[in-house]
């Protein structure tokens, strides 16, 4: 199939709020939104998912803790110790700053990574920049019903679409 989807254009939020939720009522299931500023709720409708990012950035902070705690634990103790004053070779106080802030760059650096994998990132082309006035757009309301949806059918979710009252339907080619 060469269709990405169907794509309506609204002028209110509050008309593309009440169109996603019909849409989910209806079974659609493959919906996207899209509008110049955030909507509250419409993450919900459209079927947001929960956000991972927080589990990359723990797992970054402890991989970039444990690493360079133990970097130091190394090179103090193993590789090149050196009785400095009759200080212990594993004087862990010490440690701390460097472990700190290699924790605070591997989870800023993990979940900056993270973010750009889990969008699908960069990403150069979407089909819905086809859209007529799409990208022009400041002030406009779109929602898409995919064509991979398996309720999606060409002219019966016209039909539908036109029943949600938009300004306009286009087809969004790949």
């Amino acid at each position: 199939m060469n269709d990405y989807g169907l794509m309506a254009e609204f002028g209110e939020a509050g008309a593309l709020l009440r169109a996603a939720r019909r849409a989910r009522a209806e079974g659609y299931r493959q919906i996207e939104a899209y509008t110049p500023f955030p909507v509250e709720g419409l993450a919900e409708i459209v079927g947001g998912r929960r956000n991972r990012i927080p589990l990359f950035a723990l797992a970054g902070g402890l991989l970039g803790g444990a690493g360079g705690y133990l970097l130091q634990w190394y090179t103090a103790v193993i590789d090149y110790p050196i009785n400095s004053g009759g200080r212990p070779l594993h004087s862990w106080p010490a440690f701390i700053p460097t472990t700190f802030e290699l924790t605070v760059l591997g989870a800023a650096l993990a979940a900056f990574f993270g973010m750009l994998v889990l969008n699908g990132l960069p990403r150069f082309y979407h089909p819905v920049f086809n859209a007529p006035r799409f990208d022009l757009s400041r002030d406009r309301f779109f929602l898409c019903v995919r064509a991979e949806d398996d309720r999606f059918e060409p002219a019966a979710t016209r039909i539908f679409l036109e029943t949600l009252g938009p300004v306009d339907i286009v087809e969004v080619a790949h």
